[in-house]
């Protein structure tokens, strides 16, 4: 993957200083980084240096400390945006598994799935599928630096629903391969991260939170907590997307992705949340309010990323009328 295209200061430097430029520290805008496509650009390269990188990148850039300054000043800024939007979180009650549960099934964010089921034309249904490549396509990768971070019971949990994400030891059966075929049955491009100059803001920073979840310690409990309300909130929605795949007459090899994850998310939801989630907070209790914060940043992020998609729609068909 070459890196992105700018779109603005931001991201231009940090594409210029991964190219070995110098030039003055940016400074970060006032207002919403969530909103913010070259900040939240910018944040998703950086991280990528962690993942697979760049082509034209040499591999040592993933620690040069400026770049790392830059990540760190606007996973504050993230931070507290988070934190401001899904404030007040209720408090941590003795069943953590299943008020994890409850915080999920209380979701009242705009259906997009229901959309996509019953009401998306071919174009809005490959549009979705081009915004969700940015996640799908390293599916569970983000949750995998959590392991080392985990003890006993926990850890095997997350050990096992990882090992069922990557195909259960085939590799053809890999979520992100299959996501891949997905995307090429339905004649778009599956290569990893093909799609990047083109995805919202939004998308990208639902993308990056796991990333930051994940990579920083101290947040273990918040990427359990968001990883337990993702699972929670998939299993009714893929069987609504895989409907409508065969609604619209897409091939069969699309909807595969979807029809997966009907039963499998159905189970790690229970992994996620009673046998992940509640132990960490039983053996650490101090964790119960993260786990909280990255449950509830999960549907906040998620329903900002369904409405943004649903008024492009609504406003590219006011348009057409």
């Amino acid at each position: 993957m070459r890196v992105p295209k700018q779109r603005g200061p931001v991201s231009g430097w940090v594409s210029a200083v991964m190219h070995g430029q110098n030039g003055p520290f940016p400074a970060l805008a006032a207002g919403s980084v969530i909103n913010d496509a070259d900040v939240q650009l910018a944040l998703w390269m950086i991280y990528e240096l962690h993942y697979r990188g760049f082509d034209d990148i040499p591999e040592d850039v993933e620690w040069v400390l400026s770049l790392i300054q830059l990540r760190r000043d606007i996973e504050v800024r993230f931070e507290a945006e988070l934190r401001g939007a899904t404030a007040p979180l209720p408090t941590v009650e003795d069943d953590l598994g299943q008020q994890v549960l409850d915080i999920a099934d209380a979701d009242r964010g705009p259906s997009l799935a229901l959309f996509l089921q019953r009401e998306a034309d071919a174009g809005q249904m490959c549009d979705y599928l081009r915004e969700r490549s940015i996640t799908q396509l390293k599916e569970s990768d983000p949750q995998s630096f959590v392991l080392g971070r985990l003890e006993g019971s926990a850890k095997v949990a997350l050990a096992e629903l990882q090992y069922d994400e990557y195909g259960g030891g085939r590799p053809d059966r890999l979520h992100a391969q299959l996501y891949a075929q997905a995307l090429q049955a339905a004649g778009l491009d599956p290569t990893y991260g093909a799609y990047i100059d083109q995805v919202s803001a939004v998308t990208l920073a639902t993308a990056n939170v796991m990333s930051m979840f994940a990579m920083n310690r101290r947040f273990r409990g918040a990427s359990m907590g968001h990883l337990a309300v993702f699972e929670a909130t998939s299993s009714v929605p893929c069987r609504r997307i895989a409907t409508g795949l065969g609604r619209l007459g897409f091939p069969a090899d699309v909807a595969v992705y979807f029809e997966e994850h009907i039963e499998a998310d159905a189970v790690h939801e229970q992994l996620a949340a009673r046998d992940i989630c509640a132990p960490m907070a039983a053996d650490q209790p101090h964790l119960g309010p993260d786990i909280l914060f990255g449950a509830a940043t999960c549907l906040y992020l998620e329903g900002l990323a369904a409405a943004d998609l649903l008024a492009r729609w609504h406003a590219e068909e006011r348009v057409a009328s």
